[in-house]
């Protein structure tokens, strides 16, 4: 994986008003840390970073353009707004090209598995990201899994997944990815009741508090690296 480079402008006032500033202005707060170094707190442009997720995803190599000198980093996390969606935070983490890295490699689904699309079958995904360990020059920026020959019943473990050179999957081979099931005939009942009425009442989404970072923004725990928060009214 090719690295990018991202300007960075450093910050030194972390208070609310300033941060709001910054993210009106079109820029995302960020920390940069790693291993033996100090942290600094920086700020990039938004529509630079998303433009850098969007090309080479989540786990793109990224050269920090500091004043001195470019510094190589990867996403280790990034506070998305609930509302908006809007990026708010990101920590990136400084990294060694010689030294390996643990990241989650996101699961992308190729084709129409035979249970579903002869037999009615549906597909549920289990796990949408693996957690890999490679060097972040092998980090690749997708797991392509190609489900098509799946019957009703039938599914893909981490031990099925491609072989890529340089990359070892750290999750249990067991560990279910994805598989097919059969509709019962009772929830296909239930669903032709419901389309009978007309209107199907949608269930309030709960979301669980998470500690808050030290910016003030509230952390909703989730898998991955893509974390969403939202800001403390």
């Amino acid at each position: 994986m090719e690295g990018v480079i991202l300007d960075i402008e450093s910050r030194t006032i972390s208070s609310k008003r300033n941060l709001a500033f910054l993210r009106r202005s079109g820029k995302i707060p960020a920390v940069f840390y790693g291993k033996g170094i100090k942290s600094e707190s920086i700020a990039v442009s938004s529509k630079a970073f998303i433009s850098i997720l969007e090309t080479n995803g989540t786990n793109a190599i990224i050269y920090l353009n500091f004043k001195d000198e470019r510094k190589a980093a990867i996403v280790k996390s990034v506070q998305k707004d609930i509302l908006s969606q809007s990026f708010i935070h990101i920590d990136f983490q400084a990294i060694s090209l010689k030294d390996k890295v643990e990241v989650f490699v996101p699961v992308h689904i190729e084709g129409v598995a035979d249970g579903v699309k002869n037999f009615g079958g549906v597909m549920e995904f289990v796990v949408r990201e693996i957690k890999v360990e490679a060097l972040p020059g092998n980090i690749p920026q997708k797991i392509s899994v190609n489900v098509n020959p799946l019957a009703i019943g039938q599914g893909i473990t981490v031990a099925d997944l491609p072989k890529i050179e340089g990359v070892e999957y750290l999750q249990e081979p067991s560990t279910l990815v994805v598989h097919i099931v059969a509709v019962s005939s009772e929830e296909e009942k239930s669903t032709v009741n419901l389309e009978g009425e007309g209107t199907v009442q949608a269930q309030p989404e709960v979301i669980s508090k998470g500690k808050k970072d030290k910016e003030g923004d509230e952390i909703v725990p989730t898998t991955g690296n893509i974390v969403a928060s939202g800001t403390k009214k």
